[in-house]
C-alpha cells in the first residue's frame, strides 16, 4: 500500500492528520502548508515540485520517514525544528532547539531599522540575537553597517555564527553576554531586540509548540516587562546622538 502512494495522496493524508491534531487546538495552524514543508524536506525538493509532480510515488523509506516527522509535528514539535531551518526576511536560517524560531512579525523591526537609518554606514547592536535573524537580515541589506550581536547563550551564538558563515555575511560580530554586558563603553546608531516579553504564567505559554522552544527566549519570568525595562534603562548609555532603540513587544504592552 505504501509503495503506491503518490505525492498528492501523501499530502492529503498528512493534512487530514494534522487538521485532526494540531488545528483542533491551535486555530492559527496551517496543516496543508506544514504537510508540504515536511514532505519537501524529506524528498529534498522545492515545495513547487510537489505541486508540479503530484503523481510521483516516493520510495517507501521516504514515506516512513515522512510519517515519523508528521507524528512528531502532530505531537507539537515545530516544523522548523524538524526541518532544521526557517525562512526570515530573504534568508534561510538554520534553527535548533537552542534558539527561538524567527517569526514573520519580527521582520517589522528590520523594516523600521532600515527606514530609520538609511545611511550606508552605521553601528548597530542586536541584543539577544538567538539565531542571528535580526542582525543577519540587516547585514544582508546594509553591508556597510557594523553589527554586534549579543546573547547570553553560547549554544545560540553557535547557531548564529553558523548562519553568518553559511550566508557569507561577515559584517556581524557575535559576543556572549547578557544584553549590554559585552558592549561596555560602546554607542550605536540603532539598537534592536526581540526580548522575552510573555509572563511565565500567561496561558499562551501552555501551547504545545512553545514547550520545544528555549523558555528563556520566551519569558523573563512572572514580570512580562522585566527584559524590556532592563533594555530601555540601559539604552541611554549606548545610543549615539539621534540613535534609535527598536523593541518587539506584546500587542497590549505598547
Amino acid at each position: 500500500m505504501t509503495a503506491n502512494l503518490t505525492v498528492a495522496g501523501l499530502l492529503e493524508e498528512a493534512a487530514e492528520r494534522l487538521r485532526a491534531s494540531i488545528a483542533a487546538r491551535e486555530p492559527s495552524a496551517t496543516p496543508e502548508l506544514d504537510a508540504q514543508l515536511l514532505l519537501a524536506h524529506v524528498l529534498a525538493v522545492p515545495r513547487t515540485r510537489l505541486k508540479s509532480h503530484p503523481e510521483e510515488r516516493p520510495h517507501p523509506s521516504r514515506i516512513e520517514e515522512y510519517r515519523r516527522l508528521l507524528a512528531r509535528h502532530a505531537a507539537g514539535e515545530p516544523v522548523a525544528y524538524l526541518t532544521g531551518y526557517r525562512h526570515f526576511w530573504s534568508l534561510r536560517l538554520a534553527v535548533t532547539p537552542a534558539v527561538l524560531i524567527p517569526r514573520p512579525e519580527t521582520e517589522l523591526l528590520v523594516e523600521r531599522a532600515l527606514a530609520l537609518h538609511p545611511a550606508t554606514e552605521g553601528r548597530v547592536a542586536d541584543l539577544g540575537t538567538g539565531s542571528g535573524a535580526l542582525a543577519l537580515a540587516l547585514a544582508s541589506e546594509r553591508p556597510g553597517w557594523r553589527l554586534i550581536a549579543t546573547d547570553v547563550s553560547e549554544e545560540a551564538l553557535a547557531v548564529a555564527r553558523a548562519n553568518a558563515t553559511s550566508l557569507a555575511l561577515a559584517g556581524v560580530e557575535f559576543r556572549r553576554g547578557d544584553w549590554y554586558e559585552p558592549l561596555a563603553g560602546e554607542r550605536f546608531d540603532l539598537i534592536v531586540s526581540n526580548p522575552p516579553y510573555v509572563a511565565a504564567d500567561d496561558p499562551a505559554m501552555t501551547a504545545p509548540a512553545l514547550a520545544h522552544e528555549p523558555r528563556a527566549a520566551l519569558t523573563p519570568g512572572l514580570e512580562a516587562l522585566a527584559s524590556l525595562r532592563e533594555i530601555m534603562r540601559g539604552a541611554p548609555a549606548h545610543l549615539a546622538r539621534a540613535g534609535w532603540l527598536l523593541l518587539e513587544h506584546g500587542a497590549t504592552q505598547g
